[in-house]
């Protein structure tokens, strides 16, 4: 009765690790393995003061935007919030709350956006389209790849041939 107890056991596991496989599969119609953005509530995002939240806003938006950090490859949050003076926590809260995503989505979105700027740009049409994700501060083709399909929604080839016959 036993060896019959744990045969089922080992019988009814497999089945639901093979029917997970399937509503993966099933779901992962996108390229690049994206998906979906969860909602996180963590409670130390509401304990920030409104006046500091604010402040640190305008210095984010100064260091990774006007800096333009964001083409360095190597730039954290730690990083970021070492050079405000502050804690990942509160870097993390404020970014989530005022940008509504997080550190590495607002740090690639700018990198996107400059990278579709160059993908366009005559000045630019002698890089590849590998050059051009590094110049704007990814580490590798796949990462650039992914990240544009997830912001644009369509490959960075595609959207050079897209956008150069169109001009």
């Amino acid at each position: 009765m036993a060896k019959k107890v744990t045969f089922y056991k080992k019988w009814l596991y497999i089945w639901r690790n093979i029917e997970k496989t399937a509503m993966m599969t099933e779901n992962t119609s996108a390229p690049y393995n994206i998906r979906e953005k969860q909602e996180k509530n963590a409670a130390y995002r509401s304990l920030i003061r409104a006046e500091l939240a604010d402040e640190l806003y305008e210095r984010i938006l100064n260091i990774i935007i006007i800096e333009k950090r964001y083409r360095d490859k190597n730039f954290t949050a730690k990083e970021l919030a070492m050079e405000l003076g502050t804690n990942t926590r509160y870097i993390s809260a404020v970014i989530n709350s005022r940008f509504n995503t997080n550190f590495s989505c607002l740090v690639n979105e700018h990198r996107i956006k400059e990278a579709q700027h160059k993908l366009v740009d005559k000045r630019y049409q002698g890089m590849t389209i590998e050059e051009i994700g590094i110049s704007v501060g990814f580490a590798n083709r796949q990462s650039f790849y992914a990240s544009f399909y997830r912001v644009v929604g369509e490959t960075p080839n595609s959207y050079r041939k897209k956008h150069t016959l169109a001009k």
